[in-house]
């Protein structure tokens, strides 16, 4: 104990044995860290002398590049964006998707996007296509949704040029050879097949419930290939992403926000969301509850997805129709403050991408022939009142519901006592007696 008393009293007064070491304090301790020595006086925060005056980029919160949208003699609607960078994307989108398939043959949509950048009137190959895009250091992608087909280009700017002819030759002149239709259906039977082996349950729930979308007034019962959980989706229609009330309606989903039980995360997380206060925290059994909202030209859908156990279902489905209702009541200024913050803090996050912007313009210019930029949209969300919220939730709740359930269903309320609770006060089910159990 004496010798390590010894040693910081030797430390602190920079004595001893230490005298010669680089710990010792004071002038002696000085050490030049400019690269030179020229200017060993001068504290960082100051400027070097003789050094040019740097001029920062400013910044006033708003886009300075604007959407130009051009229509050509053909009709066809060119949507361009300047965005600082060596790299562009161009891209082409169609407003068709699965939404317009016959129920005979579905996924084309699907089978299009696999077959996409494949053989065409000018090259030979997919992989002639790949080397091509490789020179001017591009990549590409053709992706599908329900109402929009999308095929897209990054490369150099310089290979602009060279990248629209490419894309028009994809898009227009297809060869759609024997092989390449061959390899298409087994790529796709084998994503069947990992389906299959392993169920997710959330898009085969949005697939069905969607599949209601056009009379909302039937119930889906699906097989069970997850026999451990019941799984139900509740869905009511919502509105078309070209009204005023789009916005409202997304303010509405992130306010009821929800995940999963296991889900990590803390505040911006969704956490104190409705749906994780009022259901995930109150309710250990529930495995899941999650709030979607699809929105499209013509229509949307708000859906609450949910997961339990079997023995559970009534009262999952309880839970679901009481949160529907409690939509048109009482908004809390706080509550609504946080969704709001939240949609805003996800847009701008989203938007830092270049493909999203791209998506994002496309998307747009296809439904509206404009754009609202970034800082349009937030104006439009702040301004969300809680009567705009209780207003667009006590319309929808006027609907019927469309209903989508996966699993052991033998306790699963009739889609008659569902409606009945949705067009309650409380949302409680109707009661029901068993005289044999």
């Amino acid at each position: 104990m004496a010798a390590v008393v010894l040693v910081a009293t030797r430390l602190l007064r920079g004595s001893g044995c230490w005298s010669g070491s680089r710990l010792r304090f004071g002038p002696s301790a000085y050490r030049r860290f400019s690269s030179g020595g020229a200017y060993p006086n001068i504290p960082l925060s100051s400027p070097l002398p003789g050094v040019p005056k740097p001029v920062f980029a400013s910044v006033d919160g708003q886009e300075k590049f604007e959407t130009k949208v051009t229509t050509l003699d053909n009709g066809l609607h060119v949507a361009s964006q300047n965005k600082f960078g060596q790299f562009c994307t161009v891209g082409i989108l169609i407003n068709s998707g699965s939404r317009y398939e016959a129920k005979y043959l579905s996924g084309i949509a699907h089978f299009l996007e696999k077959l996409a950048f494949s053989s065409t009137a000018r090259f030979d190959s997919k992989d002639e296509i790949l080397l091509t895009l490789e020179k001017h250091g591009g990549i590409c992608d053709c992706q599908t949704s329900r109402d929009t087909t999308m095929y897209a280009v990054s490369a150099d700017s310089k290979g602009l040029d060279t990248v629209v002819g490419l894309l028009a030759d994809v898009v227009l002149q297809p060869r759609l050879t024997d092989e390449e239709v061959e390899m298409t259906r087994m790529a796709v039977q084998f994503e069947l097949e990992d389906l299959n082996l392993r169920p997710d349950p959330e898009p085969l729930l949005t697939e069905m419930i969607h599949e209601l979308e056009r009379d909302m007034s039937n119930v889906s019962l699906g097989p069970t290939p997850i026999p451990e959980l019941t799984h139900i989706m509740v869905g009511l229609e919502s509105c078309s992403f070209l009204e005023e009330d789009f916005i409202p309606f997304a303010v509405l989903n992130m306010m009821m926000g929800g995940g999963g039980s296991f889900s990590a995360g803390g505040p911006g997380k969704g956490m104190f969301s409705r749906l994780y206060l009022n259901v995930l925290n109150r309710h250990h059994w529930m495995y899941n509850a999650t709030s979607y909202h699809h929105s499209y030209e013509d229509t949307g859908l708000l859906c609450i997805h949910a997961s339990a156990d079997p023995r559970q279902v009534r009262e999952m489905v309880e839970i679901i129709t009481k949160e529907f209702i409690l939509m048109g009541g009482t908004v809390d200024t706080v509550e609504l403050e946080r969704a709001k913050t939240q949609l805003t803090s996800m847009l701008m996050m989203n938007l830092e991408s270049r493909p999203v912007i791209f998506e994002d313009v496309g998307r747009q210019v296809l439904a509206t022939r404009s754009r609202k930029l970034p800082h349009e949209l937030c104006t439009l969300i702040r301004n969300v009142k809680p009567e705009d919220v209780k207003r667009v939730a006590s319309k929808m709740l006027r609907g019927k519901p469309a209903v989508a359930a996966l699993g052991d269903l033998t306790d699963l309320p009739t889609y008659e006592h569902i409606q009945t609770a949705l067009s309650s006060k409380d949302g409680r089910l109707p009661r029901t007696y068993r005289l044999f159990r």
